[in-house]
């Protein structure tokens, strides 16, 4: 099955900073360019880490505490406290930053980029090359686009995905879509070739949903009774 790749929907003019920079200039990239994170690379573009607002949040949070702390003599012991305990005193990116940065590559799908960020929390993703230089960078924002492509493109991309799953002709079977709901009537031969179609039809980027108005002449996902075979037919 086709999905859409993040090298199709990522953004390659990447706002980027060294680890060097003060956190007041961070600050104002942030500001300046309307973004709510940025990657940390190196001299050769490699990612190092990624900044984002709430690691700034963090830092303004964490001097609070640090302030409380000396107050009541608690020092941090947890591994998160001692992070939390770094981001307050952040003074440049590399302290700020949250590392290591979680990466993808152009070629992965844009649903395995969405269970990428669901899975580790975050809500964009440097993309790397296959030296880790950073090449683009996706966020949530770009990934839900996929929802936004018109129906007339939805439908074609259905229809022909459908037929080339079925091995048929694409008139074989209709396709309607509207708002992202696609429809599929149409007559085929198995029960099993409708279920496929329906799968299929689910799997393309951008689908809400499917409704399932396939008719088929022979339910081969149940079987046959004893002493009957195909051949009876």
């Amino acid at each position: 099955m086709r999905h859409r790749r993040i090298t199709d929907v990522m953004t390659r003019e990447v706002v980027r900073t060294t680890g060097d920079t003060p956190f007041k200039t961070v600050a104002r990239l942030l500001a300046d360019h309307r973004i709510s994170g940025l990657p940390v690379v190196d001299d050769e573009e490699r990612v190092l880490g990624v900044i984002s607002e709430t690691d700034l949040l963090q830092h303004q949070a964490g001097q609070d505490e640090e302030r409380r702390g000396r107050r009541f003599h608690l020092p941090p012991l947890t591994r998160s406290a001692r992070a939390a305990a770094v981001k307050a005193r952040a003074r440049t990116a590399e302290d700020l930053m949250t590392r290591p940065a979680v990466t993808a590559s152009p070629g992965q799908t844009v649903r395995e980029a969405a269970h990428t960020m669901q899975w580790h929390g975050v809500e964009r993703l440097p993309v790397v090359d296959e030296q880790d230089r950073l090449v683009g960078i996706v966020t949530r924002g770009d990934l839900l686009r996929v929802f936004l492509r018109p129906d007339e493109e939805l439908r074609r991309d259905v229809r022909g995905q459908v037929a080339g799953a079925l091995s048929r002709p694409p008139a074989t079977v209709e396709v309607g879509v509207r708002g992202g709901v696609v429809t599929l009537t149409g007559q085929l031969e198995r029960r099993s070739d409708a279920a496929l179609a329906v799968r299929v039809a689910g799997g393309v980027d951008g689908v809400v949903a499917v409704v399932d108005g396939l008719a088929y002449s022979l339910d081969d996902t149940q079987p046959l009774p004893t002493g009957f075979s195909p051949g009876h037919m």
